[in-house]
């Protein structure tokens, strides 16, 4: 039986890489896409909802799919008042989960960060933490919470803080343990269509099992 995908956030980084995977896996004949402004991608495939992302529990008749993967997030530089930046990093995501288990949707996959930790004194680890917590406590049947180190690839907006670190990683990651060096946006994308269709012994992934995951997918990580 064909699926339907919903996707949130396909227009940032990972989440327009996961929307042209799944744009291309015949196992999908529908991808719902809610956001605030449009994917611009043209496909008879696609339907697309634009939306405040802040009011998502008011779009739970469209919100019917058999697997929800949730892209969303923002970083300290772009979203720099925290009350926002909780709005967007917890708020969007424990909406979809609670719209995912209450319309029956059994796979709920969604991006985190490493040093989520809801015990953290750090507002944007403690943050991905509290998210974290709150997606686990709706007990949907596949949940997969993944947790990549600093993401590679090219954006749209500029992250001068994340160029600089990439620099960085670039020349030193060969000193770094294996956890914390770069993830690409790709890898992750590639992951998250793996998990969909195989699933995983844990519900939160690490960094370096997200690029294993892929890896066995014939993906270069």
């Amino acid at each position: 039986m064909k699926k339907t995908a919903i996707i949130l956030g396909a227009t940032g980084l990972t989440g327009s890489i996961l929307l042209k995977k799944l744009l291309k896996d015949p196992a999908f004949e529908k991808i719902i896409l809610f956001s605030r402004r449009s994917a611009e991608e043209n496909s008879p495939k696609i339907e697309e909802h634009l939306i405040d992302m802040f009011q998502l529990e008011k779009h739970s008749e469209a919100f019917k799919a058999n697997v929800v993967l949730c892209c969303i997030g923002t970083t300290k530089a772009k979203t720099p008042d925290k009350e926002t930046y909780k709005k967007i990093d917890y708020g969007i995501p424990i909406t979809a989960a609670r719209l995912t288990k209450q319309n029956g949707i059994e796979t709920f996959i969604v991006i985190s960060a490493m040093g989520a930790d809801e015990n953290s004194s750090i507002f944007y680890n403690k943050t991905k933490g509290e998210m974290q917590r709150d997606v686990l406590k709706q007990q949907i049947k596949n949940t997969y919470i993944l947790q990549p180190s600093l993401i590679a690839g090219d954006r749209d907006e500029n992250r001068l803080g994340e160029k600089i670190a990439t620099f960085f990683m670039k020349i030193f990651g060969f000193l770094m343990p294996k956890k914390y060096k770069m993830i690409k946006a790709d890898t992750i994308a590639e992951a998250m269509q793996v998990l969909e269709k195989q699933g995983f012994s844990k519900k939160q992934i690490t960094s370096n099992e997200i690029k294993q995951i892929a890896q066995n997918a014939g993906n270069r990580t």
